[in-house]
């Protein structure tokens, strides 16, 4: 399953959590590895430029967090993140440098790869958000079935089972969704594609394209 691959995805120079991705194929496979990740890198952060702000919770000295923001651990808010008004972040959360968790965004076991924006009213849970990935206004992952079985990723006719209760969505670089768009469990969202507003999104959806709906997906001019 070629387009959902992290080489296809991600630019690892861009995270903090790199070594989370060595040696794996998909990114969702990094999800259950965060907490621990965190509670090990972050005792190793710098003092001169990181500071410990609770149990588990290290922040750059230069991020800008609002003082109504809920900061739970572990969790590492990286270089010149801005965490603005009522963000709740509820653990297991990797924030990337210049990213940006806005009003009233709950977070919840996710990478923010750099310069992600989330910044308006939305739910990012067991989610990965690539370089410069933007989630427009009331925009949300869903990250369980409703049947509470195991999330199958799904491509066309090609299927993975992942063995996984919890995913939201894999954001590749670059990508736009539109406002008030839902991820269903297991969205995989290629690299420079936009999602149109108000869209319902399932399977994997390839790279420089432009979701309109399940059938009818175009290629983004680039």
């Amino acid at each position: 399953m070629k387009n959902a691959m992290i080489k296809e995805l991600l630019n690892l120079e861009e995270t903090i959590a790199a070594e989370l991705f060595e040696g794996k194929v998909y990114p969702w496979e990094v999800l259950p590895l965060i907490h621990d990740y965190i509670l090990r890198t972050g005792p190793q952060l710098p003092e001169s430029e990181y500071e410990e702000r609770g149990e588990n919770i290290w922040v750059a000295k230069d991020a800008v967090i609002w003082p109504t923001v809920s900061l739970t651990g572990p969790c590492i808010v990286d270089k010149g993140a801005q965490l603005r008004q009522c963000a709740f972040i509820r653990g297991n959360a990797v924030i990337g440098k210049g990213a940006v968790v806005g009003n009233s965004t709950e977070l919840k076991n996710v990478i923010l790869f750099n310069k992600v924006e989330a910044p308006h009213y939305n739910y990012v849970g067991d989610s990965i958000l690539g370089f410069h990935a933007h989630m427009g206004a009331g925009s949300i992952t869903s990250n369980i079935k409703s049947d509470r079985r195991n999330i199958v990723v799904k491509d066309g006719d090609e299927k993975i089972e992942t063995g996984m209760r919890k995913i939201g969505a894999i954001l590749g670089d670059f990508c736009e969704i539109g406002c008030g768009s839902v991820l269903n469990p297991g969205s995989v969202i290629g690299r420079d594609t936009i999602v149109y507003p108000l869209s319902s999104v399932r399977g994997v959806v390839p790279g420089r394209a432009v979701y309109k709906s399940a059938d009818v997906i175009a290629e983004r001019e680039m």
